[in-house]
């Protein structure tokens, strides 16, 4: 939506880039999506869902505000949370401005503190969200919006709910003052950079944590093969599901291929939801030994193959 300029206003365009820093489960992904009006990004309650810098576009006004939705910052053990740890701090350190995101109701706990440390190392303007605010009193809330500005410099603190939109708007304005004067870089009905395929990949994903939670933990991965748009504008996807082991896929097939119907049905849905067209979906799982030790799939994720 473009908004016309009222009498005497200025009509610079500005546009820049906005990273969403935080821990797993802050609630990055949902400002994402509130922020632009449209799923963009994978929501999901498991953590470290968001694995590569998915952007979500927004035009507010005369701005453009690229938003980098960064996987959240947390302790790594392996070399896929080494590498997902590592494209965060990139995204913050490339961006404009830095929204960092407290989870209102944990507070500044160990991880918040952990960024609140290594955030000194960042040179943008720096802005602090406080997320999930409709969990917690009022006067907690402003000790802790306190008790962060005394940890360093904000320029501007947030109450929000990303979830119910509450203080979503108020945000949205000041980061499009915030952001550089400077030509749009994408086209102003856009609303991701993210191909559609990697999207469609990434809904697949979604599904798959939703079903499988605590017995699939981490060792999945979703490629797009095939997108064929067809004579009656629907468009059939192929896409498969690589897991680790053989005992993984036999939980994603489930008993009688019913788990993989249903992750099929619910991603097909959504998928057609966002397209606006009918969608054929067909989806494979296959054993890929190893894969979190491949370069290869890492590149695909938008991921940098990290070095022992």
């Amino acid at each position: 939506m473009t908004v016309e300029p009222a009498p005497g206003a200025s009509t610079e365009t500005r546009c820049g880039f906005v990273a969403l820093i935080g821990a797993p489960n802050v609630g990055k992904s949902t400002l994402v999506n509130a922020l632009v009006g449209s799923k963009v990004t994978i929501v999901s309650r498991k953590v470290q869902t968001t694995r590569a810098l998915i952007r979500g576009i927004v035009i507010e006004d005369n701005a453009q505000i690229i938003l980098v939705d960064t996987p959240g910052i947390f302790s790594p053990k392996r070399r896929l949370d080494r590498a997902m740890v590592s494209t965060a701090w990139s995204g913050a350190h490339d961006a404009d401005l830095v929204c960092v995101l407290l989870d209102a109701k944990a507070g500044i706990d160990e991880e918040a503190e952990a960024i609140l440390s290594k955030l000194a190392t960042v040179q943008h303007p720096k802005i602090l969200v406080l997320n999930k605010i409709d969990l917690i009193p009022r006067e907690k809330l402003l000790a802790l919006a306190q008790a962060a500005n005394e940890r360093m410099k904000f320029e501007h603190t947030f109450m929000i709910s990303a979830l119910s939109g509450d203080g979503v708007d108020d945000l949205r304005k000041t980061l499009a003052k915030g952001v550089p004067a400077g030509p749009f870089h994408y086209p102003e009905d856009q609303m991701s950079d993210a191909p559609l395929r990697h999207l469609a990949a990434e809904i697949t994903r979604e599904k798959i944590y939703r079903q499988l939670h605590q017995e699939l933990p981490y060792q999945s991965t979703v490629e797009t093969d095939t997108w064929t748009e067809r004579k009656d504008k629907s468009v059939r996807i192929e896409q498969t599901i690589f897991v680790e082991r053989e005992s993984q896929r036999k939980i994603v097939l489930g008993k009688g291929g019913a788990t993989i119907k249903s992750i099929g049905a619910e991603s097909r849905k959504e998928i057609a939801e966002i397209l606006g067209v009918p969608v054929h979906l067909f989806l494979f799982v296959k054993v890929r030994e190893n894969w979190g030790d491949d370069p290869d799939r890492y590149r695909e994720m938008g991921l940098e193959f990290p070095k022992e």
